[in-house]
């Protein structure tokens, strides 16, 4: 199974010009899958807390989108307690365009910026909008349990 000029470049470039508080690493045994980890931004409920994912390149990609999910528990109305996420890029508006960086930065968008109006987590989606500033609350006490180096 050959690699993609592609998948090499941009393996490369996430090495070389690293994106702050992101961390993209291909598995020595297979250079299609990542060990990912994103910093919580700050200013989020999310902010200092590290946050572990798994990426995997599929065979058609850029074709397809990668398949990402979180392996650290996050409290979070658009990720679900598998660690799926919800998010327009990684589905209906996925480009080849698009490249495994600009994925990770969406994904540390999406941890600044929840969106409970489109939830995967409905029961966090619910508790987001009955009481924002207590679920935001849940959202640290889950970041300092789970997500502290």
């Amino acid at each position: 199974m050959a690699l993609s000029k592609r998948i090499i470049k941009e393996t490369q470039r996430l090495a070389e010009d690293a994106v702050p508080g992101i961390s993209a690493v291909p598995h020595d045994d297979n250079l299609r899958y990542f060990d990912v980890t994103i910093d919580g931004p700050s200013q989020s409920p999310y902010e200092g807390g590290v946050f572990k994912a798994e990426l995997f390149l599929p065979d058609d990609y850029p074709m397809t989108p990668p398949k990402i999910r979180f392996l650290t528990r996050i409290y979070h109305p658009n990720i679900d307690r598998l660690g799926r996420i919800c998010l327009d890029v990684l589905k209906s508006n996925w480009s080849p365009a698009l490249q495994i960086r600009t994925i990770l930065l969406s994904i540390q968008a999406l941890l600044g910026a929840p969106n409970p109006d489109d939830p995967l987590a409905n029961d966090v989606a619910q508790a987001w909008k009955q009481d924002e500033q207590a679920a935001i609350a849940t959202a640290r006490e889950w970041t300092e349990k789970h997500a502290k180096p």
